[in-house]
């Protein structure tokens, strides 16, 4: 099926519909009013809490609520545009196969802005487009999915405990600087079921407690959206998102959502124990989909294969390089005095400034993180790791101290290229809980080939890794360098957000 595009004609076209959007890139117009949104967040042990992007809910002209997704990098772009209940057009998106694991929406797809996205007001309300759309299941319904990390579904029910305070005289709730504990447990009772104990954690307690104490009355119904059902010493427990107390049912207003620290994160089982140390030679050219199905439905084995895809994004926030050993490329440790490499076993090793980047890209079917190591980051940039350190150090005063050295303008200018990147598939991809591809070679700049859309099209999400070893050796080739020209750290590119990162790389250099 080809991609749909907006046909010229007397009369404007009309917006698509959710549930006409098929996977992959389109440049037709969605209508749709933003019901929520809200920050999805990662923990990291070293660097707390990262930003991954912004979710959304939308519901279109049909009723049919879509999960939508706004990148790091654009963040800036859209976030202060954002408002609950107003209606948005959008044109240049990407479609994927939307996650498997703590889904918000029935739809299937998820809708992604990109680089080349236009979202925009419409400022005249439609009121043939729903405001607001609940999913409410029954206590079967979530005694089924209990531990299964499904569908988040909303639930109501009848307040009957808040803190194990009764109701009939009305609950004194701890503040946010006065609790010492970052929960609320409230009891609830179904209209179909028995008493669930709902668990409501750091911001969803602070939000029910501002909302409960802002009542005039004490509010007796509780709606709570998208809860993951537990079962905890055998009842069922759902830990949920912000919830939102009602004395009357029949007020409703949007309720808040929780940010999903999994969001577009592909859990995997186990793989089998012994790994087969099989390596495929033999490098064919795969679309993401198809390398996603080989690490998932295969022995464990070392394999290469070449994919086709469109950079679209470049990740900030994180370290760009990392510092190597010379002869193995793997990272270094620091010692009492020297750098020592765990590979090599050399307690005095020589280092080397190498890359590492995380690129967002995409192609026909499917979206995933690469990982640019080593010479394939000096294929893509045309410059050497430590040319970019040095070259920052020199435009900024630099005299062989400390410097902080952020994200090079050139990995910006990168994005909308397509490029025949080849990729390794190694042992930590069949044993890891996330899948990321690590790139080892740019092969050649080429296009995407033409869309072909299967009539039934598997969810394969992938996501970044956080801890993906910094392995393997490549090929040296050159390509042109910033088609900005000048120096790579300079600011010109409109999609640029040097300034947002938080911690750049810091190194001491002996001059």
């Amino acid at each position: 099926m080809a991609k749909q595009t907006t046909v010229i004609t007397g009369q404007a076209a009309s917006p698509l519909f959710f549930s006409q959007v098929s996977p992959g890139p389109g440049d037709s117009k969605l209508q749709f009013r933003l019901v929520h949104f809200w920050e999805a967040r990662k923990n990291a042990k070293e660097r707390g809490s990262i930003l991954v992007g912004i979710e959304m809910l939308m519901i279109d002209g049909q009723g049919t609520v879509a999960h939508g997704f706004i990148a790091q990098n654009h963040c800036n772009r859209y976030e202060k545009e954002l408002e609950r209940g107003r209606i948005y057009t959008l044109t240049n998106f990407f479609a994927s196969n939307i996650k498997v694991m703590y889904r918000v929406a029935d739809q299937k797809l998820v809708i992604c802005i990109t680089h080349t996205s236009e979202m925009s007001k419409v400022e005249e309300n439609i009121e043939g487009i729903l405001t607001q759309r609940f999913r409410i299941h029954s206590f079967a319904d979530f005694e089924a999915n209990c531990d299964l990390r499904g569908d988040l579904h909303d639930v109501v029910g009848h307040l009957k405990l808040v803190d194990g305070q009764p109701l009939q005289h009305r609950p004194v709730l701890c503040t946010k600087y006065g609790s010492t504990s970052p929960k609320i447990m409230v009891h609830l009772q179904l209209k179909d079921g028995p008493v669930m104990n709902v668990y409501l954690w750091d911001q969803a307690a602070e939000s029910f407690r501002i909302k409960f104490d802002a009542s005039a009355t004490t509010p007796t119904v509780l709606l709570v959206t998208t809860v993951n059902p537990k079962r905890l010493g055998g009842n069922i427990s759902p830990p949920s998102p912000p919830p939102h107390p009602y004395k009357n049912s029949k007020t409703l207003t949007p309720p808040e959502h929780k940010p999903h620290p999994n969001f577009f994160c592909l859990i995997l089982s186990s793989a089998a124990s012994s790994i087969n140390p099989v390596e495929v030679v033999n490098v064919e050219t795969l679309t993401i989909r198809e390398i996603s199905a080989f690490i998932k439905r295969q022995p464990a084995k070392v394999a290469y294969f070449d994919c086709i895809s469109t950079i679209d994004n470049v990740k900030l926030g994180t370290e760009w390089y990392y510092i190597a050993c010379k002869d193995c490329q793997t990272k270094l440790n620091h010692g009492p005095t020297t750098l020592m490499c765990p590979k090599c076993c050399n307690e005095n090793a020589t280092a080397v400034a190498n890359y590492r980047v995380e690129m967002f890209v995409y192609d026909n079917e499917e979206q995933c993180t690469l990982i640019i190591f080593g010479d394939s980051g000096k294929e893509l940039t045309g410059r050497k790791a430590i040319e970019l350190i040095d070259i920052y150090a020199e435009e900024n005063g630099g005299d062989g101290a400390e410097v902080e050295v952020p994200l090079p303008q050139c990995f910006i200018d990168t994005i909308v290229q397509t490029n025949k990147f080849r990729i390794k598939v190694a042992h930590f991809n069949f044993t890891s809980n996330k899948v990321s591809l690590t790139v080892t070679k740019i092969v050649s700049p080429a296009v995407l080939p033409p869309k072909n859309h299967p009539l039934n099209m598997p969810v394969m999400p992938i996501s970044s890794s956080q801890n993906n070893p910094a392995t393997s050796e490549v090929d040296g080739s050159v390509v042109p360098e910033s088609s900005s020209g000048g120096s790579p750290y300079a600011n010109n590119h409109p999609s640029s957000a040097i300034d947002d990162q938080k911690k750049p790389k810091r190194i001491r250099r002996n001059g």
